[in-house]
């Protein structure tokens, strides 16, 4: 299968609502179908991580593109919440590896299509730096898609953007029926 010859650009989801992975994961399995190479970063996100009441919160998107040509997921976190207020050094450390395992795709064009998974929350809570954020695009190769979720996306990160879209919360049932996440839709 011949590969689509288009320039990449660099796409944001972001927001309060809920969607930001579920779509970019989307655009990569859109992306894989054409033949594109698709690798996805994920910050802050073991595999499988533990939620502190028991139970065990395992990504389901880590296990689902398994069988999938062309889609690799590289989980970047430890099994334990980051705590925004209280960073361990280890988790500066995995957002740190994580970065430089984006710049080493980009540089050696290991994808067609780089999407960096909760990288804004990363930002946000002080893991990478914003500048970082803005170096590795300013890197990007002109033919790799570069896309990049999570809340919290900085103003200097929307301007050198091509496409934004904000997620907005309209309804949830978290808040309308106290419901837990649920397995196969939250995670």
């Amino acid at each position: 299968m011949a590969k689509p010859k288009t320039a990449g650009r660099v796409q944001i989801y972001t927001g309060e609502g809920k969607g930001k992975t579920t779509c970019a994961l989307g655009a990569g399995l859109r992306a894989a179908g054409h033949g594109l190479e698709v690798l996805v970063i994920s910050f802050m996100k073991a595999e499988v991580a533990w939620r502190g009441d028991g139970d065990d919160v395992n990504y389901g998107e880590f296990r689902g593109v398994e069988s999938i040509p062309n889609f690799t997921i590289i989980p970047m976190g430890r099994e334990s919440w980051v705590d925004k207020d209280n960073l361990d050094p280890i988790d500066i450390q995995m957002a740190q590896d994580a970065f430089s395992l984006a710049q080493e795709a980009l540089q050696n064009h290991k994808c067609d299509v780089l999407i960096l998974d909760e990288i804004n929350v990363a930002v946000e809570w002080n893991l990478i730096s914003v500048d970082q954020q803005l170096e590795l695009i300013s890197s990007k190769p002109p033919d790799i898609e570069l896309i990049m979720t999570g809340r919290y996306v900085r103003k200097e990160v929307i301007a050198v953007a091509d496409l934004v879209t904000e997620m907005r919360e309209i309804k949830h049932y978290y808040a309308a029926e106290k419901a837990a996440a649920r397995k196969g839709f939250e995670f």
